[in-house]
């Protein structure tokens, strides 16, 4: 039962972190640096959205109660956020172009809001509030740990990466990731809808 909570919840955060997007993006900002400079700056990539994640997992239950938002609104909210966000990958919109002169783009555009974007906070605000044991809640924030490890892997490794799945599959890639968060986006929804109609 633990083992298998946390392979769902490890495929499902991973998948959400979009990390075949991600890792296109990255390729494409990072295109004039060199070796040293591209791993420095997927370490902080993976620094970043390890923070932001872990910010978001651990306090959605109290932002919740702070703005009085219940946890299946949140749902449809998210939900519907994630799902637009999936349909943005499958239409493959380039958002990297407006950021190629930024300063720093280890944290923006890189880890919020390419990687941690409005989805996955949603997704994480609700996972976090969902969590009702501490067993729990320490596998989900196991599982989310070695999600974003795993992103930050795949980055760093980039070049190899790019070499292994050549340009077609640069492409191809962040359409199945989308195709696979859709389906996320949409079960979510559904929770959210069903648990609403029951209490009403």
């Amino acid at each position: 039962m633990i083992v298998q909570t946390f392979i769902n919840f490890y495929l499902k955060i991973f998948f959400i972190l979009t990390p075949f997007f991600v890792l296109s993006a990255f390729i494409s900002l990072t295109k004039d640096f060199d070796d040293i400079e591209k791993k420095r700056t997927a370490v902080r990539v993976t620094v970043g959205v390890m923070i932001s994640s872990f910010v978001f997992y651990l306090f959605g239950k109290y932002i919740f109660e702070l703005f009085g938002i219940t946890l299946d609104a949140f749902r449809i909210g998210a939900g519907t956020i994630l799902f637009l966000s999936a349909i943005t990958m499958i239409a493959e919109k380039d958002d990297t172009k407006k950021h190629a002169n930024s300063s720093d783009i280890a944290i923006v555009p890189l880890a919020m809001p390419m990687t941690v974007g409005p989805g996955v906070i949603g997704m994480l605000l609700v996972t976090g509030a969902e969590a009702e044991s501490l067993t729990e809640k320490l596998i989900i924030g196991i599982a989310v740990f070695l999600a974003v490890i795993s992103v930050g892997i795949i980055l760093y490794l980039s070049s190899s990466v790019k070499r292994l799945i050549g340009e077609q599959g640069l492409v191809i890639l962040p359409k199945i990731t989308g195709l696979f968060v859709s389906a996320i986006a949409a079960q979510i929804i559904f929770t959210g809808v069903q648990n609403f109609l029951h209490l009403n």
